[in-house]
């Protein structure tokens, strides 16, 4: 199945990770900024470079790390 991610920027991607999936900033560190959130199974924590557009494997990695499910993220696209 493709996917429907689409190209976002850093700076978005880090906008519907807080408000949508509870996820804070750390620190950042250069261009990259670290977010973190405390879930059921422990702290969750992923990267997020602050691009002016994210490639979709990059965006996917982001997700991964931060296990958010990539269908529910493009519900909030």
């Amino acid at each position: 199945m493709m996917s429907k991610l689409k190209k976002i920027s850093g700076k978005e991607c880090i906008k519907i990770l807080c408000n949508k999936f509870g996820f804070y900033s750390v620190r950042q560190s250069g261009s990259h900024v670290i977010l973190k959130k405390d879930s059921e199974s422990g702290k969750v924590g992923t990267v997020v470079p602050m691009h002016a557009e994210l490639k979709i494997g990059t965006l996917k990695s982001i997700l991964k790390l931060a296990q958010v499910d990539e269908e529910e993220f493009i519900s909030f696209q």
